[in-house]
């Protein structure tokens, strides 16, 4: 139950796990930064697809609110997630690090007992925490997709089969006398297969109850959570935390739960879009973008406040239940979340507004990455980034305001839990921009497009395809990475795997051994690291309706 996604955080003063914003000027909306100390509101997606959104080229969901912030700001055309999956992009976006570095993916709960909140956002930085800190999933609702109840369920029944087929053998063995002793490991494994049976039937609620609450700092105050009225707090926590701190500077994250599965949506929404509850669930999250602007337009903060927006990474393709597509769409990009180091599953939205300083409308087709966000924010708060260790970012100011021509990122890495699937390389004397692949997943079923079947694509094993030599695209010519390039296409083929390989080992030389804390036993059910907000198992309050 530890580093699952953290699904919403709001905080101020300083950023997790490094170095504190320095607060308390008062922000100017000029078009020079001299003196400038914004409002900074950081808005992030979770599972949207860039072709999900109008001002990325999507013109059947309506996302006016989203596509305005492009209008009055600045669109980032190349930017990237550190990785295609939630845990290690929302680690490298807090961090400014790729999440290798960290071992510490990001946010969760408790080390050692259900109250040390070793990994809580307030142990990390944050000033206030509202919102999920584990991961939104399918399982938080009853309905058609599940992450992990129907696995459990499945491996629950079929022990539950084999301790009755156990207990009916030894009972027939008795009473036929073919076996001799008590009567006792017939009547333990009865008891057995009734427990594995009745907490099969109870599964689905026992998930809701373990991982599907709400927090305001260390109190819990839903369990389990009542899905239906979550935008409505979600929004409310928003509007209240600007009015507390409107004489500012603050610095706001919002990482709304849409539009993860399984696709909370309320009823205003529901029917809305062509592209069903995933198309309603995302013009409900632009119409959210919506109130939270219109907050700071009430109080006053528009010109003072630099919004950012972005998903943690591409939409899910392999979201998709018979004839329902619950997943996003990626445009015109190979793969989506979790396969590795496809265009699809890291290339994401970047939108910056800051009316009076950032120019309105300028698109920006350098490569960019949510890494970038930790030094653009550090700088803006009249911060120093950290020198005791690599940070991966790039402060995006000069790239934005227009100083600089080109992304300080030359080279790229793309990693997959902790094995490097690909690396682009930004070749600025020729405006390419190549993206090599040393391990690809395997698709399945063959001719497919992703891994159905198996939730996400895997990492490593025999299900992915190793590429001797890798494989080469010019995404300036092939964005889609739909041709790959041979010595025979492309004359520069040798120098360009030759340059790649050589900043790729060069990477690895700064990177230094860490504990992997995605695994398995980091993140198995631990009864002792259970939150409740009454005494276990009786876990059960609704503090939200409390006046």
């Amino acid at each position: 139950m530890l580093h699952l996604e953290h699904s919403c955080l709001f905080f101020r003063s300083c950023l997790a796990l490094t170095v504190g914003v320095l607060l308390g000027l008062k922000p100017s909306a000029c078009g020079s930064l001299s003196g400038a100390r914004p409002n900074i509101l950081l808005l992030m997606a979770d599972d949207l697809g860039i072709g999900d959104v109008g001002c990325y080229g999507n013109s059947t969901i309506r996302t006016p609110n989203i596509d305005g912030l492009a209008a009055a700001g600045v669109t980032l055309t190349q930017h990237l997630a550190a990785a295609s999956v939630c845990t290690p992009s929302r680690a490298a976006f807090l961090t400014g690090r790729y999440p290798l570095r960290s071992g510490k993916w990001h946010l969760g709960l408790n080390c050692e007992s259900s109250d040390d909140y070793c990994h809580h956002p307030l142990s990390h930085g944050f000033d206030h925490f509202y919102g999920m800190p584990f991961s939104m999933m399918g399982d938080c609702e009853p309905w058609e997709m599940s992450e992990k109840r129907a696995g459990l369920e499945h491996k629950l029944n079929v022990c539950s089969h084999v301790m009755a087929l156990a207990a009916f053998t030894l009972t027939v063995g008795k009473l036929t006398r073919l076996a001799a002793g008590s009567w006792t490991p017939v009547i333990c494994s009865t008891i057995v297969a009734l427990l594995f049976f009745t907490t099969s039937r109870f599964m689905g609620a026992l998930i809701v109850h373990a991982d599907c609450f709400l927090m305001r700092n260390h109190s819990i105050t839903e369990q389990p959570m009542c899905l239906q009225r979550t935008t409505a707090l979600m929004l409310k926590e928003v509007s209240s935390f600007v009015k507390r701190n409107k004489q500012g500077p603050f610095l706001l994250f919002v990482s709304f739960l849409h539009v993860h599965t399984p696709l909370i949506t309320t009823e205003n929404f529901r029917g809305r879009s062509p592209h069903g509850l995933y198309g309603d669930n995302t013009e409900e999250m632009d119409w959210m973008v919506g109130q939270i602007l219109g907050t700071l337009d009430t109080e006053g903060l528009t010109n003072s406040t630099l919004i950012y927006f972005t998903s943690d990474h591409g939409g899910s393709v392999e979201a998709r239940f018979g004839n329902n597509q619950y997943g996003g769409w990626n445009g015109i990009y190979k793969g989506g979340k979790g396969m590795g180091g496809w265009e699809g599953g890291i290339r994401v939205p970047g939108i910056l507004r800051w009316p009076g300083v950032l120019p309105a409308g300028r698109l920006i087709h350098e490569p960019t990455s949510l890494m970038d966000v930790f030094p653009t924010v550090v700088q803006l708060g009249g911060g120093q980034v950290p020198h005791d260790r690599v940070i991966d970012g790039r402060d995006l100011l000069p790239l934005l305001l227009g100083t600089a021509q080109h992304s300080d990122h030359e080279f790229l890495m793309h990693y997959c839990e902790s094995f490097l699937h690909a690396a682009r390389w930004h070749q600025r004397g020729r405006g390419a921009v190549w993206k090599v692949h040393f391990v690809t997943p395997i698709f399945h079923p063959e001719g497919a497009s992703a891994c159905y079947g198996r939730g996400v694509c895997p990492c490593f094993g025999d299900r992915v395809a190793h590429h001797d030599p890798p494989l080469l695209f010019d995404l300036s010519r092939d964005p889609s990475e739909a041709h790959a390039l041979t010595p025979d296409t492309e004359p520069s083929f040798h120098q360009v795997i030759e340059s790649v390989t050589k900043a790729v080992a060069d990477h690895r030389r700064t990177l230094s051994p860490v504990p992997l804390q995605l695994d398995l036993p980091d993140n198995i059910w631990k009864p002792w690291l259970q939150p409740c907000c009454g005494r276990f198992p009786l876990c059960w309050c609704d503090r939200e309706a409390d006046p």
